[in-house]
């Protein structure tokens, strides 16, 4: 397979300075998540503005039932982020053919098995989550929507995996731009304009993830000889070992992200029941919450590539380094975060609502949200660096601990316990991370991840 020019698009992550790295590596995720959450907030801005408090309802409860299906995706293509990481730090790009075929193939079926399974469950999943009557036709129409477009999804999400387990960056963030603007622009005309409410909005969010898949996978195949896969139909099949390897890592992965997702729709359908001004309060807050994780998750993304590559290296000692730099930079965002949460509730909420009841209720959301930044914020580098050295074990444990103990737990012994009620609810939601955060650091500092093998 012919590589020449390969460091167009494979970055060695193994040598240089480790902050520097880290954060070149990590601006263009910033960015990235920075115009995803910029395109999911447009949907929730446009439909709060224009349909009210039962369309952010509606948005929200369908994005966290959409986000649990994608949790599938997601494991996978980060098991194919790690796998391919370890295979460029060890030198062995001659394999990457194999595994991206694999790849492939195996988020295919799985984005098939969602479509199925999201369209045959819609409105059950909704009954389920006790959605309230004014939200539930808007929800319904917003999953319809979005499950058939799963594949779009589902693509646009592998194809940015790869290119960040080779190191890059740059390439992913053109394409979220891409995604964003495209979302941006068929949001005011859907929704502002042609006045289709929330059915507008999953066609724009579907709709640049469509033809951003188109953009990048046509930059693939003009470059294929520099990304390590040549688009043969003869290459397109399953390797036995790799899709061992896939596997192994990739369902615990995706039981991680799904359990998580479980614990927060469990949450979700209490806070539900308090009616549709506390549905939209608790949905929009949590859209709110992605703020910080503009700067977290860059650091996790690049911090788990990195890990990766100095696994397959054999370089320890850069892994701890990679761990510290993105500690310290964590640590920062979550003072700042507190502070604005704290200071300016109301404001932040407004630029979504003029709901004078969501207003009213917005300030003790957003006091809960920053009593859990802290451990949200320690989280992304410690879990990173599991899943950088692919121990999807311990990655799994973590997420049913918060998938089926910690959430559900906390909140239930604070809502009915303590006699909280809705403030239960929202303090239980994020104080789950404690858990989650205190395993991961233990397991980093008890230093038990010293025996570990690369995967490749």
């Amino acid at each position: 397979m012919q590589m020449a020019g390969s460091r167009e698009i494979i970055n060695d992550m193994t040598v240089g300075s480790v902050p520097k790295k880290l954060l070149t590596f990590a601006l263009p995720f910033m960015l990235s998540t920075l115009l995803q959450t910029a395109y999911g907030m447009v949907d929730m801005m446009v439909v709060g503005q224009v349909v009210g408090s039962a369309g952010l309802s509606a948005v929200s409860i369908s994005t966290k039932v959409t986000w649990m299906t994608t949790a599938l995706c997601m494991g996978f293509t980060n098991a194919g982020q790690i796998l391919i990481a370890q295979l460029v730090g060890a030198g062995k790009r001659q394999e990457l053919q194999k595994t991206i075929g694999t790849l492939i193939l195996t988020v295919l079926c799985v984005a098939l098995f969602v479509t199925v399974f999201g369209l045959s469950l819609t409105k059950p999943i909704l009954r389920l989550l006790s959605t309230p009557p004014e939200s539930y036709p808007g929800a319904v129409q917003y999953l319809t929507i979005t499950f058939i477009g799963t594949v779009f999804t589902f693509g646009y999400n592998l194809v940015s995996a790869m290119f960040r387990g080779m190191g890059d960056s740059r390439h992913p963030l053109m394409f979220v731009a891409i995604a964003a603007s495209v979302n941006l622009v068929l949001d005011l005309l859907a929704v502002a304009v042609l006045r289709m409410g929330v059915a507008g909005a999953a066609l724009a969010t579907v709709s640049g993830q469509a033809v951003s898949l188109v953009i990048s996978s046509g930059y693939l195949y003009r470059h294929r000889d520099k990304f390590g896969f040549d688009f043969r139909r003869e290459s397109f099949r399953f390797d036995r070992e790799n899709l061992h390897r896939l596997v192994r890592l990739g369902v615990p992965f995706a039981f991680q992200n799904a359990a998580i997702s479980i614990s927060m729709l469990f949450v979700n359908r209490f806070v539900n029941s308090y009616g549709v001004t506390a549905s939209a309060t608790f949905g929009t807050g949590t859209r709110i919450e992605e703020f910080p994780w503009i700067i977290i998750n860059g650091i996790m993304v690049a911090s788990a590539t990195m890990v990766g590559q100095n696994m397959g290296a054999g370089k320890p000692d850069r892994m701890r380094r990679v761990v510290t730099v993105g500690a310290l930079i964590c640590a920062v965002t979550a003072a700042v975060v507190v502070t604005l949460f704290l200071v300016f509730p109301r404001q932040i909420y407004s630029l979504f609502t003029t709901d004078a009841d969501v207003l009213e209720l917005c300030p003790k959301f957003m006091l809960a949200l920053a009593c859990s930044i802290p451990a949200t914020s320690m989280m992304g580098p410690y879990q990173s660096f599991i899943e950088g050295i692919g121990n999807a074990r311990l990655t799994l444990i973590i997420a049913l601990l918060d998938g089926f103990v910690s959430r559900i737990a906390i909140s239930l012994i604070l809502a009915y316990g303590f006699r909280l009620g809705l403030m239960g609810w929202f303090f239980g939601y994020g104080m789950a991370a404690y858990v989650n955060t205190a395993i991961s650091m233990i397991y980093y500092y008890g230093g038990f991840w010293k025996k570990r093998a690369a995967l490749v």
